[in-house]
């Protein structure tokens, strides 16, 4: 018997999916409740934890002595202390490009929203307003805009792949180029960051989380960014300083900005959640229902093969 754990507040149909997703031999604790204590109580005898958003600090990990192995059923990682997992024995992987296509469309859609004012429009229309001429003053569509994708890994170029049908020009930042097939495929055209976000109508953020990207978005780039652009970022809250962000948006120095990951989550009293000009989603751009059946097949491969002592592919191993 393999014990397994899982201690995110899981809708019961993604919860009944990794159910079903487990050999018949591994048993599945869950952490009933979005506490502590409880969390502490589900991984306490487990061999494997699968994690989608919950941090996973050290005082977590030290009450699991029997913890060999962590699953993020996603790509960032900056929520679990891997330095505490490197130095005790836990290694840890993630789904390299297991979310690709729903946060790509989850993007795109964000995009839309921000340009079209979506939220705005549909909430006043509830209200009983209806002005369609209003909407032609202030409302944009994005063909024929550049649209700067920071970062070009998987998710990136599956942003880029979802667009090509919109007639917009792709330009995008990564430090390391995408192949030539890959650019002329996308047609996608490399440049450096700061021309990236001083030249393009829309900015789409597509970065993890580390030491060196942590506030790569900061009040001097925000500066130099198009009065009229957007800011899009369905990737991690911290790339982003949200103060300077909401400040350019309050006196008129940008668009809008369209928002599914925050430096602090909830983000409760985050001055971004009172602009009209922002569309905001919560974390939500790689939940997918008809997505999590392959992610947990995926997780569960990679699982065994660490139990048998076979190699994970490289791109998923992070401990």
């Amino acid at each position: 018997m393999t014990a397994t754990a899982i201690i995110d507040p899981f809708h019961p149909a993604i919860a009944q999916t990794i159910r079903e997703s487990l050999p018949g031999d591994w048993t599945l604790t869950a952490a009933g409740e979005p506490t502590p204590k409880a969390r502490a109580a589900a991984v306490a005898k487990a061999e494997i934890v699968f994690v989608m958003a919950t941090p996973m600090p050290a005082d977590l990990l030290q009450v699991a002595p029997k913890l060999k192995f962590i699953q993020k059923l996603g790509v960032g990682v900056d929520r679990i202390d891997t330095s505490y997992c490197a130095k005790n024995g836990i290694a840890v992987a993630r789904l390299q490009a297991g979310n690709a296509i729903p946060v790509a469309e989850h993007t795109v859609m964000m995009i839309l929203a921000a340009c079209r004012r979506l939220v705005m429009l549909d909430r006043e229309t509830r209200a009983g307003a209806w002005d369609k001429e209003a909407s032609r003053g202030v409302n944009r569509h994005i063909h024929g805009k550049r649209i700067g994708i920071v970062g070009f890994g998987a998710i990136g170029r599956q942003v880029a792949q979802v667009l090509s049908g919109f007639g917009v020009e792709i330009a995008y930042f990564d430090p390391f180029p995408a192949p030539p097939e890959v650019e002329q495929q996308l047609r996608a055209r490399r440049m450096e960051l700061d021309e990236v976000v001083s030249t393009s109508d829309i900015v789409s953020l597509h970065l993890p989380l580390t030491d060196e990207t942590r506030g790569l978005i900061g009040p001097e780039r925000i500066a130099r960014m198009k009065p009229d652009a957007i800011l899009v970022n369905c990737a991690r809250g911290g790339l982003v300083d949200e103060t300077a962000l909401a400040a350019a948006l309050s006196e008129g120095r940008l668009l809008g900005a369209a928002i599914d990951t925050f430096s602090v989550e909830p983000p409760v009293g985050n001055p971004l959640l009172v602009l009209d000009t922002v569309t905001v989603s919560p974390h939500c751009a790689g939940a997918t229902l008809n997505n999590f059946a392959a992610v947990m097949a995926r997780a569960v491969e990679n699982a065994q093969a660490h139990l048998a002592g076979q190699p994970l592919p490289p791109a998923d191993v992070v401990v």
